[in-house]
């Protein structure tokens, strides 16, 4: 009974959303030619909470993270029927969490005050990172079709925010962030144009992929030209460090720390944090300690050897999903301490809830949420 009466409820909203969200888009995508799954399963999904306290699927690698281990918290999925979640961005203001369903062309809506997850606006441009400024509005890369950066204001209207870098088109807006002096800074690789699964394929115009910053008067700058598709990015609580992950850095993903001056140039490039594991470093947030919770899960990297598998030879993944897929978490130094398990391999995640301490988690095809004993950097 609850769940044809939640999925109706659903169905219902993500009407109503849609039509009222599309409206609002100043530029549409092309029409979507995947038809669209539902907003959640017309099944229970199989995900259930573990019913033993500590949650086993928190593991703590280093004593310094017991501490952000809340006792009696376990993991929740909270919306599920997506089919590659990413950017997540919580709105205090309205209790609710944006993210993005990247080839179903569709933001989705996490609502805490019902727990429905519906549709916030489709066709989305093929948005992948979301974050919201410092006014509560919500900042978008739309990384296929239009490839730019927008804002939506608080009467639904569309700000191009960044389209173009020294006449020529962005590549595929990622990920971004939002600093406290109303810069707005974001990722440029070329996942939103490789090919048709996230959007349009499209030749690249710009000769590198680079990370971008935008003043408040739509100035842009490249600040970071010399990574090979960089995807999330975060700073430091005191923004005083840039955080960026290097998608094809060799021979792992790497995430690089920079330092960041008063007019926003960055320098001294340090490499913190090298996924030797084969995994696969996406999106990641900061909380109020430095710590950085990352996105984990296999690269998808194969073995240089195939094995025997019923007969077959087949190349097997150098990293097991079952071993990558979650959260692992970092401290300021570098050091992994802590581990949370996901039956999904989670691609971005942010602090969001009434006090800013509920991590989101945007994996795959579903959201998950776990209460911890600490808060978002901003």
């Amino acid at each position: 009974m609850y769940t044809t009466r939640r999925n109706l409820l659903l169905g219902a909203a993500a009407t109503v959303a849609a039509a009222m969200a599309t409206s609002a888009c100043s530029e549409s995508s092309p029409p979507q030619s995947l038809p669209q799954l539902p907003a959640s399963p017309p099944e229970p999904s199989s995900f259930r909470p573990n019913l033993r306290y500590p949650d086993p699927a928190v593991e703590i690698l280093d004593p310094s993270f017991a501490k952000y281990r809340i006792y009696s918290s376990t993991l929740e999925q909270v919306g599920t029927g997506m089919r590659w979640a990413e950017g997540p961005a919580y709105f205090p203001d309205g209790g609710y969490l944006l993210c993005s369903d990247i080839p179903n062309n569709r933001i989705m809506k996490f609502d805490e005050n019902d727990g429905t997850l519906s549709v916030f606006r489709s066709p989305a441009n093929y948005a992948n990172g979301n974050a919201r400024d410092r006014q509560g509005r919500l900042v978008t890369c739309e990384h296929s079709a239009t490839r730019r950066v927008t804002r939506t204001e608080k009467d639904g209207e569309i700000t191009v925010l960044a389209d173009s870098f020294e006449g020529k088109r962005l590549n595929a807006p990622n990920d971004i962030v939002v600093k406290s002096d109303d810069t707005i800074w974001f990722t440029d690789p070329l996942f939103g144009i490789n090919g048709e699964w996230e959007g349009s394929r499209a030749e690249p115009d710009q000769p590198t992929t680079n990370v971008y910053r935008v003043t408040p008067d739509k100035q842009i700058t490249a600040v970071i030209t010399d990574l090979v598709n960089p995807n999330g990015l975060a700073f430091s609580p005191d923004e005083k460090k840039l955080y960026v992950v290097e998608w094809k850095a060799t021979p792992n993903r790497s995430l690089w720390s920079y330092d960041v001056a008063n007019d926003g140039a960055v320098s001294n490039k340090t490499k913190l944090i090298d996924a030797a594991d084969q995994g696969a470093l996406d999106g990641f947030t900061v909380d109020r300690d430095g710590n950085l919770w990352c996105g984990w899960g296999s690269n998808g990297a194969l073995q240089e050897q195939p094995t025997d598998v019923g007969g077959r030879q087949v190349y097997q993944l150098r990293g097991k999903p079952d071993d990558l897929d979650g959260v692992k978490v970092f401290n300021p130094q570098g050091k992994a301490i802590g581990f949370i398990r996901l039956p999904e391999r989670c691609a971005n995640l942010t602090f969001g809830g009434p006090e800013n301490n509920r991590l989101y988690m945007a994996a795959s095809h579903s959201l998950y949420a776990l209460y911890v004993e600490t808060h978002g950097a901003t």
